[in-house]
């Protein structure tokens, strides 16, 4: 079931939306609408991972961090929830960009807040990186084997990964600023391999915190997204593949000789990150996007575009393991836990998300034990039509080891015939959203 709260309904304003008071309201009644009238089902000495949306520290856009991160009111508000369950063990954790400076996004307050509200029972908070940059840029290299790999299980979803379709040929698979090479060896044909922290594996519920926003590569980023930072290292997480589409890529639309270029410099600089070769092979990637700007207006080589045929398999891939995976690697025939989205869209993120998004103000939480049916309910509230977007389009496909979905989404209210109640500006590379309003 899908439970969907309305601060506006609920005579919550916008100024209140994130205190305290109002956010244990708004949590408890979608909780909730998606148990029956219970907050969140939780069984007593159950193992529980809150898992919120920690990317970055910083908005690029300058739209300030409440569009962009699970909002740490937010996060307390579901803590609570858990507790009154009483769990035997808590943790919360994520795994951000390898650039996140940690502390400034999950900061000493924040961690101070939760062992108080924990009221001396243990609750760990966790950053799940394995690789995080040693400087503001990548020019001083990495730290890598930050956490142990010991606190993960290697999965490999073999011909089973919904990668496999577009594996040949082998070498394509990309995540930007991040060595080409270290991707190819998880991922070719027959091999699709993902690095799970055992938290994860290790719990009976999996509570995801979302925060609602627009996603350049994936469309949107909500309760199917969100899971992917139960990966320990972004180099087992295809995000594009290398070349335009006329040449069976999908970094980017049709053919371009200069973007070809600045692709083949960008790998060969990643190649040499924490090297003296390293910045001056960045500044030819930069010379041939500029040339490709002045020429053509624009100059995207990341996959950010509604062409981009490979982070939806990624995202299902790994929502599939967080699901039925087991501790020692392998894959159950039936769930191993509940998986629930507890999602922050009161303040979304629109625009150029998930990295510079835009302040969105909708006001709205929603839950659901099935992440097909809330980023269907997402995707609404935004405005957008779920059928132009690949991830939630193809999350209740006919694979092995389905997700959850089917038994419908609540009317939006306020909105006409329960549809969009904004109209949310899609990121650059998907107009097709604005064009197919839902």
């Amino acid at each position: 079931m899908t439970g969907l709260a309305c601060a506006l309904s609920m005579g919550v304003p916008e100024k209140e939306w994130y205190s305290r008071e109002a956010l244990a309201r708004l949590v408890r009644e979608a909780a909730s609408g998606a148990s029956g009238g219970q907050p969140i089902r939780i069984a007593p000495g159950s193992r529980v991972l809150i898992k919120p949306n920690w990317v970055y520290h910083r908005n690029a856009s300058g739209g300030g961090i409440d569009c962009m991160a699970t909002h740490p009111e937010f996060v307390l508000a579901a803590l609570g929830l858990v507790l009154e369950s009483d769990p035997s063990s808590v943790a919360i954790g994520d795994a951000p960009v390898q650039g996140c400076i940690w502390d400034s996004l999950v900061t000493p307050e924040l961690r101070a807040r939760i062992a108080e509200a924990a009221k001396g029972r243990r609750v760990d908070v966790i950053d799940f990186r394995r690789t995080i940059m040693r400087g503001a840029g990548l020019d001083a290299g990495h730290d890598r084997d930050v956490r142990p790999e010991d606190r993960f299980v290697l999965f490999d979803l073999g011909c089973d990964s919904l990668l496999e379709p577009v594996s040949s040929p082998p070498g394509r698979f990309r995540v930007t600023m991040y060595d080409p090479g270290l991707i190819s060896r998880r991922h070719f044909p027959g091999r699709h391999q993902y690095l799970i922290s055992k938290e994860a594996l290790e719990s009976d519920v999996i509570l995801s915190l979302p925060k609602l926003k627009t996603h350049r590569k994936a469309g949107i980023t909500g309760a199917l997204k969100n899971l992917v930072g139960i990966n320990g290292n972004k180099e087992f997480l295809p995000h594009h593949r290398k070349g335009g589409a006329r040449d069976g890529g999908d970094c980017y639309p049709g053919r371009s000789v200069l973007k070809s270029i600045a692709e083949n410099l960008l790998d060969a600089s990643n190649r040499r990150i924490g090297r003296r070769s390293f910045p001056a092979m960045l500044s030819g990637v930069r010379i041939a996007l500029e040339l490709q700007r002045l020429l053509h207006g624009e100059a995207e080589i990341d996959g950010g575009w509604s062409g981009n045929d490979t982070v939806w398999r990624t995202v299902l891939d790994i929502d599939r393991i967080a699901l039925y995976g087991r501790v020692d690697g392998t894959m159950a025939d039936v769930p191993q836990r509940r998986v629930v989205s507890l999602t922050d869209a009161l303040v979304c993120g629109q625009g150029d998300g998930p990295m510079m998004p835009d302040p969105l103000p909708l006001g709205f939480v929603t839950c659901s034990d099935s992440p097909v049916d809330a980023d269907i309910l997402h995707c609404r509230l935004l405005g957008f039509d779920p059928g132009l977007i690949p991830m939630v389009r193809e999350a209740s496909s006919g694979f092995r080891w389905p997700l959850p979905s089917g038994e419908g989404v609540p009317e939006i209210p306020g909105a006409p015939g329960g549809g969009a109640p904004v109209a949310a500006v899609p990121p650059r590379g998907w107009g097709i959203l604005r064009a197919g309003r839902a």
